[in-house]
Parts: C-alpha cells; sequence; structure tokens
C-alpha cells in the first residue's frame, strides 16, 4: 500500500512538472499563426485593425496553457488563442446561453475543424463563466464586449470575482474594448458601444486584481470617440489592459 502511494505521489509530481515545463516553452511565432493557410476569410477580414500577432504576444499565449476566453462569439479569438497554446494546452470558449442561441451553427461549424480540436466550448453565465470544478486558468481573455455586459445588466462585480476565482495564483486577466471617452462612466455603453477604460481598471482592481500592463497597439490617436464603434469611417480605438491575480 505505501508503494502504491509513493508511485501515486511520483506520478503526479511527474505531471506537475510537465505541464510547468509545457508552459515555460519559448512563445510560439505570433506572425506565422495568424499567417497559417487554413484560417478562413472570414477570420482574415476580422483581422484587419485588431493586430493579432500583437495580440497573441500581449496576451502572452504559450503551448501547454488554460485559457479560459470570455464572450467567445463565433471563435475567432479562441481559434487563435488555441493555435497558439498547442500543443497541451487548452481553450474554453464561454458564452452565454442568449450569445450561444445567437452564434450556435457558425461556433458548432469552426469546432469541426483540426485548428479548433483543443477548444472547448461552454455555455455558461458572465457571472459563472468557468466549467463546474475547474480552475487554475493560466488566463482568462475578454475582448469587444465589456460595454455589451455593462448595458446588459450583468453583475460585473460578479463576474469579475468568478474571474478571479478562476485564475491561478499569478494568472492574468487581459480585458480590451473600443475605447468611450475618458469620464463618461457607462453613459455610451449602449449607444456608441464603446467602454470607459478608466472605469473598467477601477472595476477590476476592486476584485482584488493587480494592474501589470497597457496595450497601446491598438491605439488610434485620430479616433473622436464620438461615433458609434461599428460605424466609424476610420479605425476605432481600442485599450486593452492587462491584470494579476496576486500569489
Amino acid at each position: 500500500m505505501l508503494k502504491h502511494r509513493i508511485l501515486a505521489c511520483l506520478l503526479t509530481l511527474s505531471a506537475i512538472a510537465a505541464t510547468s515545463a509545457a508552459i515555460s516553452q519559448t512563445a510560439p511565432d505570433y506572425a506565422a499563426i495568424v499567417a497559417t493557410p487554413d484560417r478562413s476569410d472570414a477570420d482574415r477580414k476580422l483581422d484587419t485593425n485588431r493586430a493579432p500577432a500583437q495580440w497573441l504576444a500581449f496576451i502572452g499565449a504559450k503551448p501547454g496553457m488554460r485559457i479560459l476566453d470570455i464572450f467567445a462569439v463565433y471563435g475567432w479569438k479562441a481559434e487563435l488563442l488555441a493555435r497558439a497554446v498547442a500543443p497541451g494546452g487548452k481553450v474554453y470558449a464561454q458564452n452565454s446561453e442568449a450569445v450561444f442561441a445567437r452564434v450556435k451553427d457558425r461556433l458548432e461549424a469552426r469546432l469541426k475543424t483540426p485548428a479548433a480540436a483543443n477548444i472547448v466550448s461552454v455555455v455558461r453565465s458572465f457571472e459563472d463563466p468557468a466549467p463546474p470544478d475547474m480552475h487554475d486558468f493560466d488566463l482568462v481573455t475578454f475582448f469587444y464586449a465589456y460595454h455589451d455586459i455593462t448595458y446588459q445588466g450583468v453583475d460585473r462585480a460578479k463576474m469579475h470575482k468568478a474571474f478571479y476565482d478562476a485564475l491561478k495564483p499569478g494568472g492574468e486577466l487581459v480585458v480590451g474594448d473600443y475605447s468611450a471617452k475618458p469620464g463618461t462612466g457607462t453613459s455610451v455603453v449602449q449607444t456608441l458601444h464603446r467602454s470607459d477604460g478608466s472605469l473598467v481598471r477601477s472595476e477590476i482592481e476592486a476584485a482584488g486584481f493587480k494592474f501589470v500592463d497597457q496595450g497601446d497597439f491598438l491605439h488610434v490617436p485620430g479616433d473622436a470617440r464620438d461615433e458609434h464603434s461599428h460605424s466609424a469611417a476610420q479605425p476605432v480605438d481600442i485599450y486593452v489592459l492587462k491584470f494579476r491575480k496576486p500569489g
């Protein structure tokens, strides 16, 4: 019995070491991932003004990581992340029931492709987005939809706590959205589909996260931020914020 317990412990330690080694690998070639020939034309169109290679680099997705991608919709983000964390990693693509009903056919078609073999579709609320009994994610990502959950009445404090609880100590949350003018608060989240990055940062920090970095690669100085994010004649300014769970 003692020998069996010792063997079990050794196997567990080996598995932990293997996982750590996988995650510590050198970052993949993000530009090569974006240029992969089997990516769809629809995804390449979504690449426009989103700088996907720089986006992946800022997020820091690496082989072996487990990522919870919030508001995954059709899976453009999830597939890029899945390619970056392979081999050994996995991406959990979360949508609420309402969003999933709208994107179901396109998302499920994507999940049948080889590139999506390490993507798991998760249909859960934003306030409780992680699959049951799953925690210790390396990353949580949430892009282009903070304004949506704001006017849809999501309990943002509860959502941020869920993000915090889902991450391992030292894990990171990366958030980005169409930028509103500073000081607008939540006043234009529905009319312009933009959110105030300073408010978002304060809400996330209130959950215990530590702000660690801001990406400027999607900053558009010429955007007056007074038009709808999906109707502007020029590229839209997007803020990108990175936070870390202490530990």
